[in-house]
C-alpha cells in the first residue's frame, strides 16, 4: 500500500505541474497577445511617427499564422492608406502632436492614387502650422510624391535620389514556348486585350503600345505636375531629362546631386535627423539614444482616436487585389467571400453602400457574383456609389455596373473591358518525344479537351463562341449602367485602358471624386445629414494575433534588411533582379494555372512599380465557365 501511495504522490504531482505550466503558458500568451495589440495609453505629446514599412494598401492581406511560422518570415508590411490619412487629418488638431515624421527608410511603395491622398493629407498638416518631415536612404518616385508635400525632406548621406518616371518592359514567351514545343491557344475580345500577347508574341502589339502610351503619359503628366506644384525648387526637367549629365556634375555624389537638384532639403544620418525633430517636437524623456525623440507610433495612435460610431450606418465593402472565385481573401477579391459579405450585411439597416475598387480585375464567375450581390442592395433602393482606388478596371470594371454613381481619380486606372483564357496543349511536346494520340469520337467533341492530342475545330470554336458571348454580356452591362449604345461602348472597350480623367470624358465614370466623396454622396442620397451617418467597413476584423505572429517570427533588424528597397543605385539594382524570379513564376501561373474566362488587366501598373502588375492569385475553386466546361466535355 505504501508503494501504491507513492505512485499516487506522485501522479498528482505530475499533474498539478501541468496544469501549473499550462497556466502559466496562458497567462504568457495572454500577456502577449495584449502587448502585441496597439495601446492608445502609449500616445503622448510631441511627433506621430509614421513608420512606412512595406507597401501601401487598400485593403491589408491576412496573415497566415502556421505558414508564417513555418516559413520563419513575415510577408511584406502594409499600411492602409485610409489610415494614413485618418491619422494625419486628426494629428492637424491635436494639441500632443507637434509635428509629423514619416520615416521611408523601408517603405515599398503604392499605387499613386493613394500616395496623392497621403500627400493631401500632409498639405493639411502643414496648413495647420505644423511640420511634416521625411527620412529615407533613398527617394524613388513613389517616395518623392510624397517628400514633395514635406516642410523638410532629409536624406542620408550615403543614399539617392532619382525619378524615372512611369514604364518598363514585359516579358514575352512565345519564343520559348515555340522550343518547346508548347501550344498557348489564345481565346479573347478585344483588339487590345494585351493580357494573353506574352504567350503569343515576341513583343507589344501596335494596339497595345499606343493604348498603354496614352495611359502612361497622363500619368505621368499627372505626377510632374503634382510634384512640382507641392515642390517648385525641384528640378525635375534637369533630373529626368539627362540625369547622366546631372550625376555627373556632383562627381558621382549621389546624395550631393539630389540636394543640388532641389530633391531633398538636408543631408544627414538617422541621429542628426533625430536630433532636429527632438528640436521640434521634445526629446525622449525615457531613452536617449542618439536618434530618439518623444513620439506616438501610428497604430497606438489609431488605436487612440478610436471609432466613430454615431448617426446612420453606410455600408462600405472593399474589391482589392485580383477576382478569384471562392473564399479567399481579405488582400486578394475572393468572390463569394465578398457576396456573403454583402448579402449578411443586407438586413443590418444600412442607409446606402459603398463599393470601394482597387482590382485588375480577374474571374468574370466571380465578378458577375459580387455584381450580382450588389444589385441586390438597388432592388431594396439602397442607393449605391461606386469608388474607384488606383485600379478599376476589368472585372473591377463589372462589378461597378450595378451601381446609381461611380467616383474616380484622375490618376484612376480604369475601363479594359474585355475578356480571354489562355489554355496550353502538348501535341507538339508530345510529338518530339514520340507520344502520339489516336482513337475513335463518335463527335467532334468526343474526348476533348484532348491536351495532348490537341483540341479539336469544334472545340476550339465551342471555346471562342463562349469568350464572345461573355465579351457581349460585359457590353450590356456597361450598357445599360452607363446608358449608352451597344455600339459606342464596343468603341471605348476592345481592351483598352483609360485614366480617369479620360474615362469621365467617354462616361465611364461620372464624378472626380475619392471615397470621401462617395461616402458623402450616398450619404445625401439616403437623406441623411453631415454629421450624422458614420461608415462601416464590411468584414474588418481587429488584428489578433497578427503583430504578436510578426514579433516572434522575425526580429525588426532582419525586417528592415529584408525590406530596404532603397540606398545607393546598385542595392535598388539588386532589387529589381530579385523581383524577376517573381515575375517569371506569376506568368507561369496565369498560362498553366486552372482558371476560367478572365476579365484581367495585365497592363494596369499596381504598387509601387509601374512596370509590374498585381500578383496573380489562386482560386480555392475552379468554376469559371471554362474549367465548368471542360470538365463537362472531358468527363
Amino acid at each position: 500500500m505504501n508503494f501504491v501511495g507513492k505512485v499516487w504522490k506522485v501522479l498528482v504531482g505530475i499533474k498539478d505541474g501541468l496544469v501549473l505550466l499550462f497556466m502559466l503558458l496562458f497567462f504568457v500568451g495572454l500577456f502577449a497577445v495584449l502587448s502585441a495589440r496597439p495601446n492608445p495609453g502609449q500616445v503622448r505629446d510631441g511627433a506621430l511617427l509614421i513608420d512606412l514599412q512595406g507597401v501601401v494598401v487598400e485593403e491589408k492581406t491576412v496573415l497566415d499564422p502556421i505558414e508564417a511560422l513555418l516559413a520563419r518570415s513575415a510577408p511584406v508590411g502594409e499600411t492602409r492608406a485610409r489610415d494614413i490619412v485618418r491619422a494625419l487629418d486628426a494629428a492637424a488638431t491635436d494639441d500632443r502632436i507637434k509635428a509629423v515624421v514619416i520615416d521611408m527608410t523601408t517603405f515599398l511603395g503604392g499605387g499613386q492614387v493613394h500616395l496623392k491622398d497621403i500627400a493631401e493629407a500632409m498639405d493639411r498638416v502643414r496648413s495647420a502650422k505644423k511640420p511634416v518631415l521625411t527620412y529615407a536612404l533613398g527617394y524613388p518616385d513613389d517616395h518623392m510624391l510624397l517628400a514633395a508635400h514635406a516642410s523638410e525632406v532629409w536624406l542620408d548621406p550615403q543614399g539617392m535620389a532619382v525619378i524615372a518616371g512611369p514604364g518598363g518592359t514585359n516579358l514575352y514567351y512565345a519564343g520559348l514556348l515555340e522550343k518547346l514545343s508548347v501550344k498557348a491557344r489564345v481565346y479573347r475580345v478585344g483588339a487590345y486585350k494585351s493580357a494573353v500577347e506574352p504567350y503569343t508574341r515576341a513583343d507589344m502589339s501596335d494596339e497595345a503600345r499606343a493604348n498603354i502610351g496614352g495611359l502612361y503619359g497622363a500619368l505621368w503628366e499627372e505626377y510632374k505636375a503634382n510634384v512640382t506644384k507641392a515642390r517648385p525648387k525641384l528640378q525635375l526637367a534637369r533630373v529626368t531629362g539627362d540625369p547622366v549629365a546631372w550625376i555627373a556634375s556632383s562627381g558621382g555624389d549621389m546624395a550631393k546631386a539630389a540636394l543640388d537638384a532641389g530633391m531633398v532639403d538636408k543631408l544627414g544620418d538617422r541621429a542628426q535627423f533625430g536630433a532636429r525633430v527632438a528640436e521640434i517636437a521634445g526629446e525622449d524623456p525615457w531613452d536617449n539614444t542618439p536618434g530618439n525623440f518623444a513620439a506616438s507610433e501610428l497604430a497606438p495612435y489609431l488605436a487612440d482616436l478610436g471609432q466613430i460610431r454615431q448617426g446612420k450606418a453606410i455600408g462600405v465593402v472593399t474589391i482589392a487585389g485580383e477576382i478569384v472565385d471562392g473564399e479567399a481573401g481579405p488582400g486578394v477579391a475572393g468572390g463569394t467571400r465578398i457576396a456573403d459579405l454583402l448579402d449578411e450585411a443586407l438586413d443590418d439597416d444600412l442607409a446606402a453602400l459603398v463599393v470601394r475598387v482597387d482590382s485588375p480585375g480577374g474571374s468574370v464567375t466571380a465578378s458577375e457574383e459580387v455584381r450580382r450581390a450588389i444589385q441586390r442592395y438597388r432592388d431594396r433602393k439602397i442607393p449605391v456609389a461606386v469608388s474607384f482606388a488606383n485600379v478599376a478596371a476589368s472585372g473591377g470594371y463589372w462589378v461597378a455596373t450595378s451601381s446609381d454613381r461611380i467616383f474616380a481619380e484622375p490618376d484612376t486606372i480604369t475601363g479594359s473591358i474585355g475578356v480571354f483564357a489562355v489554355i496550353p496543349t502538348f501535341e507538339d511536346a508530345a510529338a518530339r518525344l514520340g507520344v502520339t494520340s489516336d482513337g475513335y469520337r463518335t463527335t467532334e467533341l468526343s474526348g476533348q479537351p484532348d491536351f495532348l492530342g490537341g483540341f479539336t475545330p469544334a472545340m476550339d470554336a465551342l471555346l471562342q463562341n463562349s469568350i464572345g458571348g461573355t465579351y457581349t454580356k460585359f457590353l450590356g452591362r456597361v450598357s445599360a449602367s452607363r446608358r449608352m449604345p451597344v455600339e459606342r461602348v464596343d468603341r471605348i472597350a476592345q481592351g483598352q485602358v483609360w485614366d480617369g480623367g479620360t474615362a469621365r470624358q467617354i462616361g465611364l465614370v461620372d464624378e472626380f471624386g475619392g471615397l470621401t466623396e462617395a461616402l458623402g454622396w450616398a450619404a445625401a442620397k439616403a437623406g441623411t445629414k453631415d454629421g450624422e451617418w458614420h461608415p462601416v467597413f464590411l468584414g474588418e476584423k481587429e488584428d489578433n494575433y497578427d503583430s504578436l505572429i510578426r514579433q516572434l517570427v522575425t526580429s525588426e533588424g532582419a525586417e528592415r534588411a529584408a525590406a530596404a528597397p532603397n540606398g545607393d543605385v546598385f542595392a535598388m539594382v539588386a532589387q529589381r533582379s530579385d523581383n524577376l524570379g517573381a515575375r517569371i513564376t506569376r506568368d507561369a501561373e496565369r498560362l498553366l494555372g486552372t482558371r476560367g474566362i478572365q476579365a484581367f488587366c495585365i497592363n494596369c501598373p499596381v504598387g509601387s512599380d509601374p512596370a509590374s502588375v498585381a500578383r496573380p492569385a489562386r482560386s480555392e475553386r475552379s468554376e469559371g465557365m471554362l474549367a465548368l466546361l471542360a470538365w463537362l466535355v472531358g468527363g
